[in-house]
């Protein structure tokens, strides 16, 4: 995939599912086939967990940073629209530097008015998520739609990157955001359970230091990293070589087409990407991937349609376990109606990228969800769903955004079981791993251009629809 000189590209990657299809292995792949110079992260924040484990034996789960940062030629851009906590970054840097890339900070350019989630919204995140109890949405408890609801509410008077340079202005912004969540911690007191777990998070607006620790390690993170402007910015678009952009979460989870209120702050989408693409004129060529995995994860509560305990108790995950925040890691049979509803809802795809074919051979069956039954009253299945009685073959995207719909949707959902097509497993792996492609590639019209058979580059393949393109 390596280009001739002068030759632009800008490839850009999005989970199809809730997350987890493997975007931080397939960019480093993609790093390494096209010598990418710069990796842009376009949404998302600190939540993200990115795993590239390498041949040589690297691994690294990459949040901040873009996931082709093991390779000394690549830099990170942290566009506009990515949520950053200089604290996590650092920590990530130092991990890296223990793999022999001590110079990632160096190599990260921030635009100035990317948000800065502060201790005091990570602190608020978390509280809301445990006054839920039962009913928690599945949150990282990273702060990301603590800081998102801030800077709708409160605009400049929060915390951007261009803002670490002056103590004076962090001083002043983050003693406006502790005093803000001060007085949101006052009225959920009320909701919030007797648990050590709380009084832990509260300490911290009870803590004298917590200002001035953070301006020093601020002020100290702005003269490691390249917090930069519209020009240079421009600059970077208009280089030869390739741009990834590398999405974070999964269209399922996106602000406005997920299943509310099990989702993110952010668009998951390619939205953020085309819109960074339309503002620098970029005139090169621009390639869209569609990841997913060969089967349906959720890590957090929410909709599976498909989900299978077997399958999960099958299928251990070596890098997404229970946490005190998400909970449970889920697995399920691929689901062709969740997919078909997220190319529905990003819009233009040129290719998927299908990831885990590894563990087709450690299926109990061989088999694909292809419909939903509703165990519900079916009058009202109506704009919601494409159905036939109490069968449902498509979810309907709803424009524009509204969220009571997304609400409604969610609790339809709640009312499935799926409906599976079985495949026959061949003798031969590459047989099964063939048909199963092709199963996919027919039923969502998409050609699939990567696949993955495994953790590290030496397990990515470039089918013959991408070659020949």
């Amino acid at each position: 995939m390596r280009q001739k000189k002068g030759y632009r590209q800008a490839l850009l990657i999005a989970d199809l599912g809730f997350g987890d299809a493997g975007k931080g292995t397939m960019t480093d792949y993609l790093t390494r086939q096209t010598e990418a110079h710069t990796i842009v992260r376009y949404n998302g924040g600190p939540q993200a967990a990115h795993n590239v484990v390498t041949s040589a034996g690297q691994h690294h789960t990459f949040a901040q940073f873009g996931s082709g940062m093991l390779l000394p030629w690549t830099r990170t851009l942290l566009t506009n629209s990515m949520l950053i906590n200089p604290l996590n970054m650092l920590k990530e840097a130092r991990h890296l530097a223990t793999l022999d890339i001590p110079n990632a900070l160096a190599r990260t350019q921030i635009a100035q008015q990317a948000l800065i989630i502060t201790p005091f919204q990570k602190t608020l995140n978390r509280l809301r998520e445990l006054a839920r109890g039962a009913d928690r949405h599945g949150s990282c408890g990273e702060g990301i739609g603590e800081c998102m609801a801030d800077s709708l509410t409160y605009g400049q008077d929060i915390l951007h990157a261009g803002d670490l340079y002056d103590r004076m202005s962090i001083r002043r912004k983050l003693t406006f955001i502790k005093d803000s969540k001060r007085a949101e911690l006052d009225r959920l007191r009320p909701l919030l359970p007797a648990l050590p777990a709380v009084q832990q998070e509260c300490a911290i607006f009870s803590d004298k230091n917590c200002i001035e620790d953070c301006i020093d390690i601020y002020h100290h993170f702005a003269s490691c990293v390249d917090i930069i402007d519209e020009k240079v910015i421009q600059n970077i678009c208009n280089r030869e070589g390739t741009l990834i952009f590398e999405g974070a979460q999964g269209v399922l989870l996106d602000e406005d087409f997920a299943f509310a209120p099990y989702s993110t702050w952010s668009h998951t989408t390619f939205a953020n990407a085309d819109a960074f693409l339309q503002t620098y004129n970029y005139e090169g060529e621009i390639t869209r991937f569609g990841l997913l995995r060969a089967y349906a994860t959720r890590h957090g509560a929410g909709p599976l349609p498909s989900e299978d305990p077997i399958l999960t108790h099958t299928l251990p995950e070596a890098h997404n376990s229970w946490n005190d925040w998400q909970h449970s890691f889920r697995a399920g049979y691929f689901d062709l109606i969740a997919a078909r509803y997220a190319c529905r809802v990003i819009g233009k795809l040129d290719y998927l990228a299908i990831t885990h074919l590894d563990r087709l051979p450690l299926f109990p069956a061989c088999k694909i969800t292809t419909a939903y039954r509703h165990t519900g009253h079916t009058d009202d299945l109506s704009g919601y769903f494409e159905h036939s009685d109490n069968r449902i073959t498509g979810i309907q995207v709803h424009r524009p955004a509204n969220l009571p719909h997304q609400e409604q949707l969610t609790r339809k959902l709640m009312a499935c079981t799926p409906e599976y097509q079985i495949l026959p497993k061949e003798s031969n792996r590459a047989n099964t791993q063939a048909a199963y492609l092709a199963c996919i590639e027919a039923q969502l019209g998409i050609p699939v251009g990567l696949i993955s058979t495994g953790p590290d580059e030496r397990h990515k393949t470039c089918t013959p629809a991408l070659h020949a393109s």
